[in-house]
Parts: C-alpha cells; sequence; structure tokens
C-alpha cells in the first residue's frame, strides 16, 4: 500500500482582496485541498466588537 502524502501551506490574512488571493492560490497546488484551518488569535476587546481581525493565517492542507 503507498503511502499517501500531503503538504501544508500558510496563507497569511492581510490586506485587501483577500477572496481573489485564496482564490488564485488554491487554484495554482497542485493537488487535492484536504482542509483549511484557521489559526485564531486570543480574542480581546477590539475583536470582539469587531474592529481588528480573529485570524492570523489559513492553514492549507494539501494531498500530492
Amino acid at each position: 500500500m503507498a503511502k499517501k502524502k500531503y503538504r501544508v501551506h500558510r496563507f497569511e490574512v492581510t490586506g485587501k482582496d483577500l477572496s481573489n488571493k485564496l482564490e488564485q492560490f488554491l487554484n495554482n497546488l497542485e493537488g487535492e485541498v484536504v482542509s483549511i484551518v484557521p489559526n485564531i488569535k486570543k480574542a480581546n476587546l477590539p475583536q470582539i466588537y469587531g474592529i481588528t481581525a480573529k485570524v492570523d493565517f489559513l492553514m492549507i492542507v494539501e494531498k500530492i
């Protein structure tokens, strides 16, 4: 039985036009996207009120 290989990518969540950047990144991957996991910052008062972002980056797992 062949071993499955996976690659984990880190996608920074910063700036404007995030959806287009993420779409372009995903379309450039060679394999199949298995999972997208957000890295959530520890909650503080500005985040609760929506002043600052809660997600630092996304971890994207790709099956090669």
